[in-house]
C-alpha cells in the first residue's frame, strides 16, 4: 500500500470536500449513463428459447414469471463444469437476497449456464443458493448472446476477439410485453460491465486497499467460493 499523508481533522475534511464533488460528477455521469441506457432501442426476439430447469422445460418467456422485466445472469459454468467460475459464483452469492426487492419492482431475475444441470444443482446446494438457474446445453441461447464462445474468429463483449473455445460472464435484460406476449431484448453488458454488480468489488473500493489486486497474477486471483476461503485459486 502506498503511504499517505497524516493531517489535520481539519485538512482531512478540506481533502475529503474535494473527493465530494469528484463523487457527485461521477453519479451524475453515471446517472446520465442510465438514462442513455434506458433510451436504446430494443430488438423482438423471434427466436423461442427452450432450457432445462429442474422441473422440466423452461422457456425465456417463463423466467418472467408475473414480471414484465426480465434480468439474466450469464454465469460461467460449461458442459464439462463440476463447480462454477470463482468470480461469477462472488456475485451468485448475493442474488438470493436482492430478488424480493427486484420483484417488487417488476423485475424477474435468472441464471443461464450452459452446463449439465445436474452437475449445476449439486453446485447450487453446495453453495446454499435458491434464485432460478436453468441449463442453456444443447441450445444457442448462450451464443446468440454473446457468452458461450466457439474458438477462433469472433466477438465478445461487443469486439473482435480471436481465441478458445469457452463460457463467459455478462448480464442481459429483456422485456415482455404484456398486451401479446412479445418479447425484446433490451441490453447486455460483458466482462468489466459486470463490475458494478459486484458488492464486494464496490465495498473494497472503499478501503484503503482498495481491491488490493496489483500484486497477482491476474486481478480476481484472490477469490474462491465462499466455502474455500484458504485453498490454492482455481
Amino acid at each position: 500500500m502506498e503511504p499517505h499523508d497524516i493531517v489535520s481533522p481539519e485538512a482531512w475534511l478540506e481533502a475529503r470536500r474535494a473527493l465530494l464533488a469528484q463523487e457527485k460528477a461521477l453519479t451524475q455521469a453515471r446517472d446520465a449513463v442510465s438514462r442513455a441506457r434506458r433510451a436504446l432501442p430494443w430488438t423482438r426476439l423471434d427466436k423461442s428459447y427452450v432450457f432445462e430447469g429442474t422441473d422440466g422445460a423452461v422457456t425465456l418467456a417463463d423466467l418472467f414469471g408475473d414480471a414484465r422485466q426480465l434480468i439474466v445472469v450469464h454465469f460461467m459454468f460449461g458442459p464439462d463444469a463440476t463447480v462454477g467460475c470463482p468470480v461469477c459464483s462472488l456475485r451468485a452469492d448475493g442474488l438470493d437476497a436482492m430478488i424480493p426487492h427486484l420483484k417488487a419492482r417488476d423485475v424477474a431475475l435468472a441464471v443461464v449456464s450452459r452446463g449439465r444441470l445436474a452437475a449445476m444443482n449439486a453446485f447450487k446446494a453446495r453453495m446454499g443458493w435458491r434464485f432460478p438457474w436453468v441449463s442453456s446445453l444443447g441450445g444457442d441461447f448462450g451464443s446468440d448472446f454473446g457468452v458461450s464462445l466457439a474458438a477462433g474468429p469472433g466477438t465478445y463483449n461487443y469486439a473482435r476477439r480471436n481465441g478458445p473455445a469457452g463460457e463467459a460472464n455478462g448480464t442481459s435484460v429483456f422485456y415482455r410485453d404484456p398486451a401479446d406476449g412479445a418479447v425484446f431484448h433490451t441490453y447486455s453488458t460483458y466482462a468489466r460491465g459486470d463490475d458494478i454488480l459486484m458488492s464486494p468489488y464496490n465495498y473494497l473500493d472503499l478501503t484503503p486497499k482498495g481491491r488490493d489486486e496489483g500484486a497477482l497474477p491476474w486481478s480476481s486471483a484472490w477469490i474462491r467460493h465462499h466455502d474455500s476461503y484458504g485453498t490454492p485459486p482455481a
